[in-house]
This record gives C-alpha cells, sequence and structure tokens, in this order.
C-alpha cells in the first residue's frame, strides 16, 4: 500500500504551497510522512494551502527556487529520504506574458534543485513533476509514450521540455553511481480538484462564475484535454518515488495521465460541471481575438505507468468533476476546507 510506505519517511517538495503542493502535504500528513516545503508565498488568494492551515503539518520554508543557497540549505537542514520537485510557473498564458521568468524558474530551478540533491547524501529517490505538454505535439489521435520526441510549443511546455533534459543529464553526467539517488521525472495532465483558485483554468473559472451567478464562458470549448483529478496523478508520484526508493531499475520518465473516455473537450467538461453543480448553471463560448496558441488535441499513453507501476486511474471524468462539486459545496456550507480536503483523500486511497 502506498500510503503505508511514508509512514516515517522525511520527504521534501517543492512548491508545496501550490494547489497540488496542497493536496500532496495532505496525504503526506495523513499518511505519517514527516515532511518539509520550500516555496514561494501561495500563489492565489484565497490558497487552499492557508484555508487548510497545511503549515502547521509541516516544516514549510518559503523561498525561491531560483534562490540556490538557500534551497541548498533548506535541503541539507532537513536531510530528506525523498524528493518531490513540484515548484514551477506553470500557466501557459503567464509565460507569453513572462518568457524569460518563466525559463528562470522552471529550468534553472530544475539546476538548482538538483544541484541541493546532489549536495544531500541522504537522498535516495527524485522525482521530477514536469507536464504532458513537454512532448512535441502532432496533434495525433493517440496518446504521446515516454520514448516521443519532447519540444513544448510555448514558454511554459518549452521549458518543462528543458526541465526534462536537465534531468536527463543530471542523471547520466552525476547520478550514475550506486549509491546515487534515483532520478526520475512525471508527466501528467491537467489537473483538476476541489480548491484551487488559479487564474486561466477551466474548473476554477466554471466556479467563479457560479457563485457568482454568472454564465461560464469559455473561449476555446472544442479543444480536447486529458482532465483527471489532482489525487490521480499524486498517485502516481508517490508510486514512483516509492517503486525506485525501493529499486533504482524503476527511476525514469513516467506518464499519468486518464484513461481515453477521460479525454474531453473544453465544452464537455463545462457541461459535466453544470450537471454536477446543478442551480441552472450553463456556459457559453465566447472567441477571443488575438489569443496566444494553444494546442487543440493532446493525450498520454499511460502503459508504462499501470505495467510497471500498477498505478490505474481510480476516477473517471464525471465522477472527477462531481467531487469537485461536492468539495466546493462542503465548504460553502460550513464544511473546513481541511475536512473536505482529507475527506476526499481518505475516500480515493481507501487505505
Amino acid at each position: 500500500m502506498i500510503l503505508s510506505f511514508y509512514k516515517n519517511k522525511k520527504v521534501f517538495l517543492t512548491g508545496h504551497t501550490g494547489f497540488k503542493g496542497t493536496w500532496l502535504c495532505r496525504i503526506l500528513a495523513m499518511a505519517g510522512a514527516e515532511t518539509a516545503g520550500y516555496s514561494l508565498e501561495p500563489p492565489t488568494s484565497p490558497s487552499l494551502f492557508e484555508l487548510t492551515k497545511t503549515a502547521g503539518q509541516m516544516k514549510s520554508a518559503i523561498g525561491d527556487i531560483r534562490d540556490g543557497e538557500k534551497l541548498k540549505a533548506a535541503m541539507s537542514d532537513f536531510k530528506p529520504e525523498i524528493v518531490l520537485h513540484l515548484a514551477a510557473q506553470p500557466i501557459v498564458r503567464t509565460s507569453y506574458k513572462d518568457p524569460a521568468g518563466t525559463y528562470q524558474t522552471n529550468v534553472m530551478g530544475t539546476v538548482n534543485i538538483l544541484e541541493a540533491v546532489r549536495a544531500c547524501p541522504s537522498v535516495k529517490s527524485f522525482v521530477n513533476v514536469t507536464t504532458d505538454k513537454v512532448y512535441l505535439n502532432r496533434e495525433w489521435a493517440w496518446g504521446y509514450r515516454e520514448n516521443e520526441e519532447l519540444c513544448g510549443y510555448d514558454p511554459y511546455s518549452n521549458s518543462k521540455s528543458c526541465s526534462e533534459l536537465v534531468t536527463y543529464s543530471y542523471r547520466n553526467s552525476f547520478f550514475n553511481e550506486e549509491s546515487s539517488p534515483a532520478i526520475s521525472t512525471a508527466r501528467s495532465g491537467n489537473v483538476i480538484g476541489g480548491g484551487d483558485y488559479a487564474t486561466d483554468r477551466i474548473i476554477p473559472d466554471c466556479i467563479r462564475a457560479v457563485e457568482s451567478g454568472k454564465e461560464i464562458v469559455l473561449r476555446n470549448p472544442n479543444s480536447t484535454r486529458p482532465y483527471q483529478h489532482v489525487l490521480e496523478c499524486l498517485r502516481g508520484y508517490l508510486a514512483l518515488a516509492k517503486a525506485q526508493f525501493e529499486d533504482k531499475s524503476f527511476a525514469g520518465s513516467y506518464n499519468f495521465g486518464p484513461d481515453d473516455e477521460s479525454c474531453v473537450t473544453t465544452g464537455q467538461l463545462a457541461t459535466l460541471f453544470c450537471e454536477a453543480w446543478g442551480d441552472g448553471a450553463s456556459w457559453k463560448n465566447v472567441s477571443e481575438a488575438n489569443a496566444p496558441h494553444e494546442a487543440n488535441f493532446l493525450k498520454l499513453d499511460c502503459s508504462k505507468s499501470k505495467a510497471a507501476l500498477s498505478w490505474f486511474p481510480r476516477w473517471g471524468i464525471k465522477e472527477a468533476v462531481s467531487k469537485i462539486a461536492e468539495w466546493e459545496k462542503a465548504v460553502q456550507g460550513g464544511m473546513s476546507a481541511a475536512e473536505a480536503t482529507d475527506r476526499q483523500i481518505k475516500e480515493y486511497f481507501g487505505e
């Protein structure tokens, strides 16, 4: 069982104040891990990290991934066994506005975390979390496998492709001894879940619209994406970190995406959300002039993760969306964000 493995393990993660990072910290706390995080202040207001008071469950350091010395000191002080790298500039449209900052964070941030791992002999397992957008997107109908060509189009996607290449080089150049930690990258699709307050993401935009009594506005309802609940990919990261901790031969690159039925258009996702939310929720298409390029079709082949790690999606897209509506309405009804989050973690893992 994945969670039982993490009991009393020392886990260091970057990006812990973000949406995915907060859910991951809650999982690790429930598993009984000793966790330390290094991240900027929460990227949104409100933020799931602050609403759930997750800082009280861990050792939380606020710092920039671009500050290599501060990062190295934080890791050296904690002496982790497992490192999960989630810190990133994760928004495509932001990367068009600030390409240099995006590359500095996503590329040099990867260099800095790997340098910190090099300087910390306690580390046995390192996972760099990238994205499904690292692949050269040919808009074809089948999923991309881990050995496909890497070449993201926009600054965000391309910087994550570079992060993959940096990790590959470090693994071959500096982590090739018997005593070296296992080094892997994890590529996942568009994650959704309760407590996401980011801008330019479809589900948070849907929630903001319905909560203000407005119609949901979609700018590209026909684009197809591999949507998955945040707990799906997080279980993948934890399964990978565990597998290579126990056996270094598992190290490599892995896709963690949904099955084909969960690769839906933005319009289909919005329709599922409206059905789950009720209360007359609806959406409309509003085309955007001079919109930055975004891919129309992308999905992953996860055969390797299924075969090597026994990782399979548990919640299909309809159930994932219903869980989001359930989480949001529970919090609106007075349940704490921490309780709503932990309840879904327990339900999902069932361990």
